[in-house]
């Protein structure tokens, strides 16, 4: 295939067509912010103490029959225990006084038989009070939110291959159309089990839109667009959707219903599908340049430019000679690139458990859950405009570096703030998130930006599957909130510390080539190799910086 980008040239860089396609594209995005994150208000668990059933009890043992604990230093309700009911019942028929006329601390517990009485001034209902997830059920919360991110593992894996093989279009549509049934049938479940599998459903598809609708976003706009669109619009137009999520959950209090609203949404990406055109690279390399052109044509007519007889000469559309391909055993065969790699595994995860930890933990926080959310939405908006300001000219590991300990440092405080300071304990909890969603964006780049070519996409896929098995790890994280409410952060911020010390020993990329073969990158070794080679490459870097500053724009268009 001939160079695209030359061919199409006359398009220009902006204009009304790539406005539009700019946009449209990234309203497909909000879908994948407000249905991502629902399990936050879905899987809260509210206030709830063993259920009375109506036995003849005097009002002293009614409001005794529930045992106090310390939980955290504080003496509160038990939630998952009641003293012995028929103990209680004798008790209260003889006419005992508890306090007075009963030790109640000798008293023989037992647990919620006949169930738990939840409290409805946040939640009318959820998967929780439905299924009473408490107590010895409470692990199958964190496991409902990991099935989602098992989802985004499958979906990364399997939708790639579809759109190279059905279209980006399709498959964008394809998968919306999936998560709007996925989410709508998980509203209709009648057990846990086939919540779960509903939330693989629409894990799955949900990925798959954001890649396909990024991969069609990078083929379809110019080099310009192209560099806004990958750096601040796919991002932003998530958090609008992010943020949108709890305001949604506020009007509508029980969870079937606001599934069903969500599922509903989708119905205005519909009309898209005449705005929207195919990606004309994709069209090209499956031999359909007839359609190619017309696109094109199409493109240069709402420009209002006028595009040549002949746009894909046939002698540029010849297949290249086949080069050889790589897999992940090549990253395997060299010391340096195996090292690398690791270190890159290791901040992926830890940036994934961090990110996703500190997005699902919302609801335990103190104050109103939704103002919450909506805060920890907020904070990303800034994170990302400032992550792409700073990419430019700062250095990628000291800056990724920098975020990492502001995003763990802030965690570690948490423990040290008192009770009587909650608001003090959410704006750091905020800070910490505003930390980890600048090491988010930031890790993409850097990591494309490590990898040679020919490994580029093999790299950044065993990094993206490292990802995940930190999403997956994060609801259980969360979960050691039920027995310490620090322990969470005080694992979030060590590993996170922890990360940003390995970080220190991957290569600097600023004003470098990108490393083409799999010899560049092992020149390319930063704090890994000895003193004369680093010296070597960063000469070689900074006399070929002016080149390698264009081909960084195609980078980031393609890190996902």
């Amino acid at each position: 295939m001939g160079d695209y980008e030359e061919d199409t040239a006359f398009l220009g860089q902006t204009g009304p067509y790539f406005w539009t396609t700019f946009f449209l594209l990234n309203t497909v995005f909000v879908s994948t912010g407000f249905n991502g994150l629902y399990i936050v208000f879905v899987g809260a668990a509210p206030q709830h103490h063993c259920l009375i059933p109506d036995v003849n009890l005097t009002e002293e043992w009614k409001n005794a029959i529930i045992p106090f604990t310390i939980v955290d230093g504080e003496e509160v309700q038990s939630q998952c225990s009641r003293y012995k009911l028929d103990v209680v019942r004798n008790l209260s028929a003889e006419g005992y006084i508890p306090g007075r006329d009963v030790n109640l601390t000798n008293l023989e517990q037992e647990g919620c038989l006949n169930g738990w009485n939840y409290s409805k001034e946040i939640y009318q209902s959820n998967i929780v009070t439905e299924w009473d997830l408490v107590c010895d059920e409470q692990w199958k919360v964190p496991f409902a939110s990991s099935t989602l991110f098992v989802g985004y593992l499958f979906g990364s894996l399997i939708s790639g291959h579809l759109s190279d093989r059905f279209g980006r279009k399709k498959v964008v549509f394809i998968s919306l159309a999936a998560q709007c049934l996925a989410v709508l049938l998980q509203s209709f479940s009648q057990s846990w089990r086939m919540f779960c599998i509903m939330f693989l459903f629409v894990g799955a598809s949900q990925i798959s839109i954001y890649i396909s609708a990024f991969v069609l976003g990078t083929e379809l706009l110019s080099k310009t667009m192209r560099v806004l669109f990958t750096t601040l619009g796919a991002f932003l137009f998530y958090c609008i959707g992010y943020m949108t999520l709890p305001w949604i959950a506020y009007g509508i209090r029980e969870w079937r219903t606001l599934l069903a609203v969500l599922s509903a949404t989708a119905v205005v990406y519909i009309p898209l599908w005449w705005f929207i055109p195919e990606s004309p690279r994709w069209l090209i390399t499956q031999g359909r340049v007839e359609e190619a052109e017309a696109i094109v044509r199409e493109a240069a007519k709402k420009n209002k430019v006028e595009a040549p007889p002949v746009i894909f000469k046939e002698t540029e559309l010849q297949a290249l000679p086949p080069s050889k391909t790589y897999s992940m055993l090549d990253v395997l065969k060299s010391n340096n690139i195996r090292c690398i790699t690791l270190m890159c595994l290791i901040l992926w995860m830890a940036i994934n458990i961090g990110y996703f930890g500190l997005s699902l933990n919302t609801s335990n926080l103190s104050g109103d859950p939704f103002m919450n959310c909506f805060l920890s939405a907020a904070c990303e908006v800034p994170a990302y405009v400032v992550s792409t300001v700073l990419l430019r000219k700062c250095p990628r590991r000291a800056l990724l570096s920098s975020f990492l300990i502001i995003g763990g440092g802030v965690l570690l405080l948490i423990q040290f703030i008192p009770d009587t300071l909650q608001y003090v304990a959410l704006a750091l909890e905020m800070t910490g998130k505003f930390g980890f969603t600048m090491s988010f964006s930031i890790v993409y780049i850097y990591t494309a930006e490590i990898y040679p070519t020919v490994l580029r996409n093999v790299g950044m896929g065993i990094c993206s599957s490292a990802a995940r098995i930190g999403s997956i790890t994060a609801p259980y994280v969360i979960y050691l909130g039920t027995y310490n409410k620090v322990l969470p952060y005080i694992l979030m911020g060590s590993l996170t510390i922890a990360s940003s010390v390995v970080n220190l020993f991957l290569p600097e990329t600023l004003n470098r080539d990108l490393p083409e073969t799999l010899e560049q990158m092992q020149e390319c070794q930063g704090l890994c190799t000895g003193p004369k080679k680093r010296k070597y490459i960063e000469d070689e870097g900074m006399r070929n910086s002016t080149i390698q500053c264009e081909a960084k724009s195609d980078v980031q268009a393609l890190t996902l």
